[in-house]
């Protein structure tokens, strides 16, 4: 076994993670003169973790990107959303710090988070996005205006921001990076964690970002630190995890065909050693799995999945071919909602069915890998992808390679095709030729009683929804706007809204109610913050400003108080 070489740093301290939320806590410590010792069980081609991957949306409240085009939003108004949106009903325990964080946050996102970023480098696009439409309540879950604010650069840029400073630092001898170093325990004396060990895994220099690495032993660590700082995401990978904590009686059985959504190394192994130190897990059960998921046609790790950003259009069918009802079949507007309704048939699955003209407008993917105009900041290619005729590049490859979709003239040939690939029962075309005609009907007016074409109307009020994300108002049945599109659309694992229970400082709590010395914890680990910030339902937009709010709240507590 090979000695560590990272033990000739002495560090104030130890983080735990070198994903976005790390490297907020690393670059405020930094600033602050502190010397930081960043840990991360991948390499360096990992650095900023799952945030690299994301589309990099924000969420900000009253913005003046929202203003320019005619936007009004408001604290109060966020707020009302996010408690509707989070529905605590734990206030007694496990709501308690979530509470106040989620509070906090918003706050933030009003006044303070867009300047932060901002100082960085980071800029938005001039639109805004519209997710989580709601499910049709003024005092229930979704953004009652649009708030997504997409980064020109997407995920990349919103981790560059933080990277290129703690680089810096760096190389300026206040931060020493050791990767491929796996924490296997939190070092505690006399009730008080002041350090870590753990193994370190034979080199992988050359593996490209998120592939599966080896978990090969080659040496040993321990380092030692006024306090650590627990930044290691969620267990968005780990399916048993998530099957045991599926939160069953609330949503429905956990599905047995799941695809993920996140590297393989998102394996939630931080939880565990962290409570095994005495820090509290709170609101295990509530998690972020998306139901528009497809199978990647070039994976990049083991059942990578992307999830479509859909815009309301599409028709929305279970398993049995029955269509979604309410808002939860208006898709983009209430997923758990959604949810609810697929896994109630027995099944895992369920079918978008559209047109031609609503793919082109409407179908985004998350990812940045998936939206290179966006993601390399290419103007002309934006235009050229984004505003010619026809669906972006991207979305066209799922479109004539992914495993998922189904292309036909013909309804019949489309329910013959839908057919081929069901993991469950054949669908009737005659049970699904009467709902697409009786929602074909409402199109003929400027006003409806349907749900989704009331949404429909609803959305194009938004300039940025007309222009640019919702197609115009057409029967699904009309030939000119074919052809037909079916979409087998699977549950997709991403994100994890329980975890460790921190206070205002990201202090991680312990069972008795009181902070455990010199242990923080920020990011997906503590709930976006607290232990779980966003409650039950997430209003999009707030992942990375989850862990850019619990990165910053640890790194200017530690840089404070040490």
């Amino acid at each position: 076994m090979s000695a560590d070489k990272s033990s000739d740093f002495q560090s104030d301290v130890i983080v735990v993670g070198a994903g976005l939320a790390g490297l907020v806590a690393t670059h405020e410590l930094a600033k602050a003169g502190r010397k930081v010792l960043v840990l991360d069980q991948e390499n360096r081609n990992n650095l900023g973790g799952q945030a690299f991957w994301s589309l990099g949306g924000l969420f900000f409240v009253d913005s003046p990107e929202q203003r320019r085009v005619g936007i009004k939003d408001s604290f109060d108004l966020a707020w009302q959303d996010w408690q509707g949106s989070a529905a605590f009903d734990r206030l007694d325990d496990e709501d308690v710090w979530p509470r106040r964080w989620a509070e906090e946050y918003v706050a933030w996102a009003a006044e303070g988070k867009r300047d932060y970023v901002r100082e960085l480098g980071l800029r938005s696009m001039p639109f805004v996005g519209w997710a989580e439409r709601g499910s049709g309540s003024a005092t229930g879950h979704g953004n009652s205006v649009p708030r997504f604010h997409l980064t020109w650069g997407t995920g990349p840029e919103v981790v560059r921001i933080f990277a290129e400073p703690v680089q810096e630092a760096e190389r300026a001898g206040l931060v020493r990076f050791a990767f491929r170093h796996q924490v296997d325990e939190l070092v505690l004396e006399d009730g008080r964690v002041v350090g870590v060990r753990g193994t370190v895994l034979e080199a992988a220099d050359g593996l490209a970002r998120g592939v599966r690495s080896s978990r090969e032993a080659v040496g040993a660590f321990e380092h030692h630190a006024s306090a650590v700082v627990v930044s290691s995401g969620g267990i968005g990978h780990n399916r048993d995890l998530m099957r045991k904590n599926w939160p069953i009686e609330r949503v429905g059985p956990a599905p047995e065909h799941m695809i993920c959504g996140v590297p393989a190394h998102v394996d939630g192994r931080m939880l565990a050693i962290t409570e095994e130190a005495g820090g509290r897990i709170i609101n295990r059960d509530r998690m972020w799995a998306y139901v528009e998921g497809i199978h990647n046609w070039d994976p990049v790790w083991p059942d990578h999945a992307i999830r479509i950003l859909p815009g309301p259009s599409s028709m929305w069918f279970d398993a049995n071919g029955d269509r979604l009802t309410g808002m939860a079949g208006v898709p983009g507007a209430d997923s758990i909602g959604s949810m609810k309704q697929i896994l109630a048939t027995g099944h895992d699955y369920s079918w978008f069915v559209l047109t031609q003209s609503i793919i082109e407008k409407e179908f985004a993917l998350s990812g940045s890998e998936q939206n290179p105009d966006i993601t390399g900041k290419d103007l002309k290619f934006l235009l050229r992808s984004r505003v010619a005729k026809g669906a972006p590049g991207p979305v066209e490859a799922f479109k004539q390679h992914g495993e998922d979709f189904v292309v036909a003239d013909s309804l019949a040939d489309l329910v013959e095709g839908m057919n081929a690939i069901a993991r469950g029962p054949r669908l009737d075309p005659a049970h699904l030729e009467r709902q697409i005609e009786a929602r074909d009907r409402q199109v003929d007016n400027a006003f409806a009683k349907d749900a989704q074409v009331m949404q429909i109307h609803n959305a194009r009020k938004s300039l940025t929804d007309k222009l640019i994300r919702v197609a115009k108002p057409h029967k699904i049945l009309d030939p000119e706007h074919g052809p037909l599109i079916a979409v087998r659309l699977n549950i997709l694992s991403r994100k994890t809204l329980g975890g460790l229970e921190t206070n205002l400082d990201s202090q991680v709590m312990g069972a008795d109610g009181a902070p455990v010395p010199g242990l923080y914890a920020a990011g997906e680990v503590a709930g976006f913050g607290g232990g779980g910030v966003h409650g039950y339902n997430a209003l999009e937009g707030t992942f990375l400003g989850g862990c850019i709010f619990s990165g910053r709240a640890a790194g200017l507590a530690l840089a404070r108080d040490l």
